[in-house]
């Protein structure tokens, strides 16, 4: 046998065994199923949203305000078009969920890609309160051109506030995969049904994580490595439809490496949590909780 042949024998030998693999584990394969929608589409289309949301900024194009009309009515369409791609392909997908039909999936895409262009206004509203928190709460900002191009937690809370109306549209798997880009990028885990007030601000912001059912008001501040979790449970279906992940309400401030867990668990407004402080139970408002200063021991 030729060295050629050797290696054609080889490779019909490994397709064999990926195939059998593909019959031993269904349950990571989606052959002839409904086309999924494609990570780099929804990555484009995250960047094309968040043009939107911040105009001038990460666009390579410029233009004024005699222009802005056509310039913006382009990338609506573009917008447009392309969530209603990716929603029709999301809501086909057997998503733990009955799939729809592709009748169905398209009228339901249609919708939804129509109510997150006209939400947007909404959504500029609150991020212009959350840059202004950004600009307040860190001395080291200079302007909000560079809160916006540079500051992680700002390009996360961006993210979170698209996903999180189409996770209020009841969009499946899409919501998910826009926040897993943005985690991606800034270290950052923001579940799109997490439910965030106004003015707020993650300064930092690596390793921040923040459950689905997690309720923050406004005007709240936390920092790097902070968790926002849940309690562990014994399966999936126990845990699902309830509030698993804590409340914080107005105006706290959550200090470095800080881990808050439990549905039942609310931060009382106005209080302050401490570097490395683990809580799994309620704080009254107006409290602060620290850790008593570590013994050091210098040889």
């Amino acid at each position: 046998m030729t060295r050629e042949s050797e290696r054609e024998s080889s490779l019909a030998s490994a397709v064999e065994g990926i195939l059998h693999s593909y019959k031993r584990h269904g349950n990571i394969n989606h052959i002839e199923a409904t086309a999924l929608p494609s990570r780099s589409r929804v990555t484009q289309l995250l960047d094309d949203l968040l043009d939107l949301v911040f105009p001038g900024y990460f666009g390579e194009s410029t233009f004024d305000e005699l222009s802005s009309r056509y310039v913006i009515g382009e990338r609506c369409a573009r917008v447009l078009r392309e969530l209603t791609r990716a929603s029709a392909r999301a809501f086909r997908a057997t998503c733990g969920d009955t799939p729809l039909s592709r009748k169905d999936a398209e009228a339901e895409a249609q919708r939804v890609a129509m109510g997150l262009l006209s939400a947007l206004p909404r959504v500029r509203d609150e991020l212009a309160t959350d840059v202004q928190a950004a600009l307040s709460g860190d001395p080291a900002a200079c302007s909000a051109e560079e809160v916006i191009l540079s500051y992680p937690g700002v390009q996360a809370i961006a993210s979170h506030r698209i996903a999180h109306e189409l996770y209020r549209m009841q969009v499946p798997m899409l919501p998910r995969m826009l926040s897993e880009v943005t985690h991606s990028r800034t270290g950052i885990d923001i579940h799109p049904g997490a439910q965030i007030g106004t003015s707020f601000f993650i300064d930092h912001g690596t390793g921040v994580v923040m459950g689905e059912t997690t309720v923050i008001g406004a005007h709240v501040k936390i920092y790097q490595g902070v968790t926002l979790g849940a309690l562990s449970v014994r399966g999936r279906d126990e845990a699902r439809g309830k509030k698993r992940h804590p409340t914080i309400e107005d105006e706290v401030t959550i200090y470095a490496g800080a881990t808050i867990f439990g549905g039942d668990t609310v931060i009382g407004a106005g209080s302050t949590i401490g570097a490395n402080v683990s809580l799994t139970r309620s704080v009254a408002p107006g409290t602060t909780v620290v850790l008593e200063a570590p013994s050091l021991l210098f040889k």
